[in-house]
């Protein structure tokens, strides 16, 4: 996968040879030398001369008269090219109902910010999404591998958030470093991931062990990255207030720089605020934590080494909102504030934006908005659907990674082996009910509304018209599921020359059944092909087959 690649700077924490070779800045036992920053090279080091080669490089200038001073003067103001803000939407992914972001119709932005790795309740340095699903339990749940695999197959990227606010982040809970860093580097290789977000909120961010194995391990994986010719984006996500970053947030940051990593950039949760904003001001505090937090980092970075221009800055800065109503009483920002934030975003070349999260961006209430409602799948405004989204689209950059020439970072073709498929494979003759999943021609389908005989792969106009929801190709490693098999005994086995009522319990090939009515000489196997006019309904759930 290759992405658009712009710029002549490096990213924060990317470190000019002249100030390697002097050490002004302490190398925590790692190497020297820091790559380019992904999709950002940096610039050529700049060199002291001696006095004697500056007398002989102004002896050459005046000799080339005034040209050659305007050459050079010309080269010295020359500012660095400009890139445009991109926008990637969080989507909270194990939240029911599943947000399907694979979807150009559900996600304009095509790319989206997924949230949030922790530490597994069970195995603090087991990553899980959400506390809820380990990646296998998510790839067999909610198809996530392959929803994720379409998105980048479809030269668009996914991102993946770990942290947040709710549940023990892995940095918190798993204290060998070598063990956090080896979860990171699971999620990362798991997903072909070229970029990552730390959201550092509640006890991350203020636990200084933790701060410092997150800072040891993002120095490792990104080493690791430079090995194997891979490229590897870090974004800092952190709190602020319109007053700007707080002590514990510039800790964060301040253990990054010393432990050397390339920082893509930092991620404002401009949200969240300890004391409301004035009715109408949110917007105007969203735009102040953001020009205090640039005057921050303009006095910091200088101290680990880093000289940039404030346009620089800007580009290394993004703002994330809570679109509609925030859990802070008077928190409420608003279609006309996002649109306030993409001015300011073109107005000052803000590096990133983005928003939590698309679940919520719809109106509460159909026919009349339900005002101040905080909910996880509405946002609590007027609006209508997808209008945040496409408002912050018009931000048309791209998250700036590029695929570094040894980098296999796209997923492989899909596995058509029906023996490989974690779901069943489609039949023309079986009955389909709303989020059941199936298989055909190694790509997995979901069902949007109940349906029978119509292909999901079938060409239509448009995508609503399909009853199947495309998620994605079945993945190398995929395989069939083995159904829930009890024990011979546990109920009668059914015979053709039995006669059943109804409520009763029999064993079809080792599988739980019950009788609806009365029947004989009916083979419980042949619910599957009619459910509905089957007089035994299955004491099981098969793979793909909704929870209800």
């Amino acid at each position: 996968m290759s992405f658009e690649t712009t710029g002549q700077f490096p990213a924060i924490g990317q470190f000019q040879e002249q100030r390697q070779v002097t050490g002004a800045v302490p190398a925590a036992g790692r190497g020297l030398t820091e790559p380019a920053d992904p999709g950002w090279p940096a610039e050529p080091p700049r060199r002291r001369l001696s006095v004697l080669r500056s007398l002989v490089a102004l002896c050459l200038i005046t000799a080339a008269g005034g040209g050659g001073y305007l050459v050079v003067k010309t080269q010295l103001n020359t500012p660095p090219p400009i890139r445009t803000t991109w926008f990637a939407p969080y989507v909270d992914v194990a939240l029911t109902p599943t947000y399907q972001f694979q979807s150009t119709s559900a996600d304009p932005a095509r790319q989206a910010v997924l949230g949030f790795v922790v530490g597994d309740s069970a195995s603090p340095c087991t990553p899980s999404w959400g506390g809820a699903y380990t990646a296998a339990q998510a790839n067999q749940s909610l198809a996530l591998g392959s929803r994720i695999a379409q998105v980048q197959q479809d030269g668009a990227q996914v991102i993946a958030s770990f942290g947040g606010q709710s549940h023990t982040s892995l940095d918190v809970g798993c204290t060998s470093m070598a063990r956090l860093t080896q979860a990171y580097q699971s999620v990362i290789s798991t997903y072909h991931l070229t970029t990552i977000d730390l959201d550092i909120e509640g006890a991350a961010l203020n636990s200084f062990p933790a701060e410092q194995r997150r800072a040891a391990a993002m120095a490792a994986l990104e080493q690791a990255a430079r090995a194997g010719d891979r490229q590897l984006s870090v974004w800092l996500t952190l709190p602020v207030e319109p007053s700007g970053l707080q002590d514990n947030a510039i800790s964060v940051l301040q253990a990054m720089l010393r432990d050397r990593v390339s920082i893509a950039g930092v991620n404002l949760l401009a949200m969240d605020f300890s004391h409301p904003p004035a009715a109408g001001a949110m917007l105007a505090e969203v735009e102040s934590a953001l020009t205090t937090a640039h005057t921050q980092l303009t006095t910091l970075l200088p101290r680990y080494g880093l000289s940039l221009r404030s346009q620089q800055i800007w580009q290394r800065l993004g703002a994330t909102v809570m679109i509609g109503q925030n859990n802070i009483k008077g928190e409420r920002f608003t279609v006309d504030d996002a649109r306030g934030l993409t001015a300011f975003a073109h107005r000052e070349h803000l590096g990133r934006v983005s928003m939590w999260s698309l679940n919520r961006d719809s109106q509460c209430g159909s026919s009349f908005a339900e005002v101040g409602l905080l909910s996880n799948t509405c946002s609590g405004t007027s609006q209508s659907g997808l209008e945040f989204a496409n408002v912050f689209g018009e931000l048309q950059g791209q998250a700036r990674v590029t695929q570094a020439s040894g980098g296999d970072v796209l997923p492989p073709r899909p596995d058509t082996n029906p023996a490989n498929a974690p779901y069943p494979q489609w039949s023309p003759g079986t009955s389909y009910t709303t989020g059941y999943k199936v298989v055909e021609d190694g790509l997995i389908y979901q069902a949007k509304w109940y349906n029978s005989g119509q292909v999901p792969a079938a060409q239509v106009q448009y995508a609503w018209q399909s009853p199947w929801e495309l998620l994605g190709p079945v993945l190398p490693g995929d395989h069939s599921q083995a159904l829930p098999t009890l024990p011979a005994g546990t109920y009668p086995g059914w015979s053709r020359d039995g006669s059943y009522g109804a409520d009763v319990k029999v064993l079809f090939h080792g599988l739980p059944y019950e009788s609806k009515w009365d029947n004989q000489g009916v083979s419980p196997g042949a619910e599957a092909s009619d459910p509905a006019g089957s007089p035994w309904k299955p004491l099981f759930k098969i793979p793909g087959e909704p929870a209800d």
